[in-house]
């Protein structure tokens, strides 16, 4: 009987355990952030979650330890939100379960939509992101003349943390950038292709198109003829906080210099950021004689090239009259 006894002990013992290890507990109102640094040992994890509340005491996370088995716990910020259990505490930072923002940049988008992206997510606000978005510090080397960071703020899905602050983000936007541009086996100007893709990008709805709409592009560039490109109208208006949605006769006789219905050649520098087909367009652009584009009224996105004026002005006004103006 003494050496059941003896043996049982053990066995209760960790029955107890587990079952106390499996009761939720919830310290804290509301939700918490527990930021556990690089090098941090298990011991000072276990000290700062029940610091905050997440586990009943610290005892609870180095049992849970014990009984999981060793895994790799992973440093970075949880968000805790409700009752859990020290086995799911444990669980989330063996696995590696950060909270992160999710700030998602299609290809098109210029600064001011991004920074109105990261003031809607809580991360700061657009204005401090605008800030940090016109100092072309970051890609003064690529680029000695580019005036801002648009452009080179490259599209893609980014993860971030809370205290990710503007300039941080322009920094792993610009890296990301950097990334694609060394990767293109090309030796032409990083500032004239990221430019001119840019428009590409605002203007060519259909992946197919974006070729055609470069080609016409660099003809015009070619003949010294205005580029008369309607998003670069609408990036002056930005530029100047007067755009209201809408195309005005003020805003096509603007004398800024990104108004390519005013001013020959390529605007100052991007007016969004393009996306690594547009780049590609511009570097490989189709061979025609084409000169202009107009869009179908059909609603698919798609365009109407044409190598003359008359032809031109004729798809104009099927495009008017598919639209009932």
């Amino acid at each position: 009987m003494k050496i059941v006894r003896v043996l049982a002990a053990p066995v209760l013992l960790l029955g107890f355990l587990v079952v106390r290890l499996s009761l939720p507990y919830q310290g804290f109102p509301g939700e918490v952030y527990v930021e556990i640094p690089r090098g941090t040992s298990t011991q000072g994890m276990a000290d700062l979650l029940a610091g905050a509340g997440v586990v009943r005491t610290r005892w609870d996370f180095l049992a849970a330890r014990v009984v999981r088995g060793d895994h790799v716990l992973q440093a970075g910020e949880y968000r805790f939100t409700h009752r859990a259990t020290s086995f799911e505490v444990y669980d989330r930072i063996a696995h590696g379960d950060i909270f992160y923002y999710e700030l998602v940049v299609p290809e098109g988008k210029n600064m001011f939509d991004i920074g109105a992206a990261a003031e809607q997510l809580g991360l700061f606000p657009a204005a401090q992101f605008l800030t940090a978005a016109r100092n072309p510090s970051l890609i003064r080397e690529l680029d000695p003349q580019a005036p801002t960071l648009e452009g080179y703020l490259f599209p893609n899905t980014y993860r971030l943390g809370r205290h990710t602050t503007p300039e941080r983000l322009c920094q792993i936007m610009t890296t990301k950038f950097r990334e694609v541009w060394r990767g293109l086996p090309t030796r032409a100007s990083v500032h004239d292709t990221v430019t001119l893709a840019s428009l590409v990008e605002k203007e060519g709805k259909l992946a197919e198109e974006r070729p055609r709409i470069a080609g016409v592009f660099e003809n015009r560039l070619k003949i010294g003829m205005k580029l008369d490109c309607d998003p670069t109208t609408i990036y002056a208006a930005l530029l100047a906080d007067r755009y209201r949605g809408t195309i005005y006769r003020s805003d096509l006789d603007s004398e800024s210099p990104y108004n390519t219905y005013r001013h020959a050649g390529l605007p100052p520098g991007p007016i969004a950021n393009p996306g690594l087909a547009s780049i590609q367009a511009v570097l490989d652009p189709s061979r025609s004689d084409e000169l202009y584009f107009v869009a179908r009224p059909d609603g698919s996105g798609g365009h109407q090239f044409s190598s003359n004026l008359a032809d031109h002005q004729a798809a104009t006004e099927r495009y008017r009259r598919g639209l009932g103006r």
